[in-house]
């Protein structure tokens, strides 16, 4: 089925880049994970045959360029997406310490999104040959790949990703999220797809840092998207860990500290809203005027990822208040059908659940029939493929949204790895909250 997520682009530059693409030929050989999905067994055979397929996609969709660095595709879109890409590889961070040959492709990605945050902070996608494919500016899109960075120098021990490349990406992330939180005054971005002619609706300051788009590539409605906001303060603690340790930059470790401490702020005065039914849970968006949106989106950073990307944890009781909300029928993108309930996303058809939202509503779950209950729905959304797509219809699975899409089958990679006993590898450490840099 044609996706929903491009639908703007001009089809005449698609063609022209659809080269860019890697095809099934041009598959890295990958030892480690290959042996690691041949030899996987589990005594229900539908549920290995999917995680083969979802382990081994990440493999079909990353390529080495001409310049050494590594170019991961989205799937069936000929671009890479910046935070699609930091998501695609995490599965392989568990392979990396005692697999050479991981090590380096994974430098080739975090190498290469070093350069696409220098060539633009605001933009969300590139491709292969580092032109920006779309330039939503997505405040995750500047957190993934410093989490990406700091997931794999803490996984594998090697400092050696720490060039003077990187720092330059990690000032201009530092930069961007500085100049955005006071958009208003700061900020010259614009762009069509938003509101109010391109420049967005009207926001109070709050210490947060303003951003264009969600993670489904959506405007947003009011532009301090909460989970983004989490997301960066995640962020925020890993360049402040990586200059204190890394770069031995003190200045920078306390620019980054404070910074993270002014977006907490935020969130917990202006994110929280109290709703009768369920007490003080976050807001999908705020705008620091008193406006409010609760919902939240399958893709992530989403709300209910908060424990996930180390933002807090499962125990929570804001979360755990949020959480009741969020699969619930008063969360308006909540759907159920006669397969699956779940999440959804208003980038794809009404009604519709996305298997990234099954995932991870798994993965931040305590309780193993819940769990086990997420794997059962996630296995019936096979439309006989053995892959995770975007969408599917809850009451049939063989009606979903993009024939390829790498993102979910990394993420359900990590979800049967976890689920086997394989701790998580953590994007960043919730005790951070308290971090001072000395």
């Amino acid at each position: 089925m044609i996706g929903l997520r491009n639908k703007l682009c001009v089809c005449a530059f698609a063609l022209a880049l659809v080269s860019a693409l890697p095809s099934s030929s041009s598959a890295l050989e990958l030892q480690s994970i290959a042996q690691a999905a041949v030899s996987y067994r589990n005594s229900d055979p539908h549920l290995a045959e999917m995680f083969r397929s979802a382990l081994l996609d990440t493999s079909k969709l990353a390529q080495y360029a001409p310049d050494g660095t590594v170019y991961v595709a989205t799937g069936d879109i000929p671009a890479e997406w910046l935070r699609d890409a930091s998501a695609q590889v995490r599965p392989y961070l568990y392979y990396a310490k005692s697999d050479p040959q991981i090590r380096a492709l994974l430098r080739g990605i975090l190498a290469r999104e070093a350069k696409y945050l220098q060539i633009d902070p605001y933009a969300n996608a590139f491709t292969l040959d580092y032109r920006v494919w779309e330039e939503k500016f997505e405040l995750d899109s500047l957190a993934y790949p410093v989490t990406l960075a700091w997931s794999y120098w803490k996984a594998t021990g090697d400092a050696s990703i720490f060039t003077d490349d990187e720092s330059k990406a990690l000032d201009k992330v530092l930069d961007t999220m500085e100049r955005e939180q006071d958009h208003p005054k700061n900020s010259r971005y614009t762009e069509n797809e938003m509101f109010a002619g391109g420049a967005g609706r009207p926001v109070g300051y709050t210490g947060m840092i303003w951003t264009g788009f969600r993670p489904s590539d959506d405007a947003c409605y009011y532009n301090f998207l909460i989970p983004s906001e989490m997301m960066a303060v995640v962020a925020l603690g890993d360049i402040a860990d990586i200059e204190k340790h890394a770069y031995r930059s003190v200045s920078k470790a306390r620019e980054a500290t404070a910074l993270r401490n002014e977006v907490q702020h935020g969130i917990q005065t202006y994110g929280l809203v109290t709703v009768p039914k369920y007490g003080s849970i976050y807001a999908y968006e705020v705008d620091g005027l008193g406006n409010a949106i609760l919902t939240d989106d399958a893709n992530v950073p989403s709300l209910l990822s908060a424990p996930y990307i180390g933002y807090t944890t499962a125990q929570d009781k804001y979360y755990q208040n949020t959480r009741a909300f969020l699969l619930s029928q008063d969360n308006p993108s909540y759907y159920a059908g006669a397969v699956a309930r779940g999440i959804g996303s208003y980038h794809t058809p009404d009604h519709w659940v996305w298997p990234l939202a099954l995932v991870m509503e798994g993965l931040t779950s305590t309780a193993p029939p819940e769990r086990a209950d997420v794997l059962a729905q996630l296995l019936s959304s096979d439309p006989g493929d053995h892959l995770l797509h975007e969408s599917f219809d809850p009451n049939d699975p063989k009606r979903f949204t993009r024939q390829d899409f790498g993102w979910p089958n990394a993420l359900f990679s990590e979800y049967v790895l976890n689920i086997d006993g394989t701790p998580l590898i953590p994007m960043g450490d919730p005790a951070n909250l308290e971090f001072r840099a000395e």
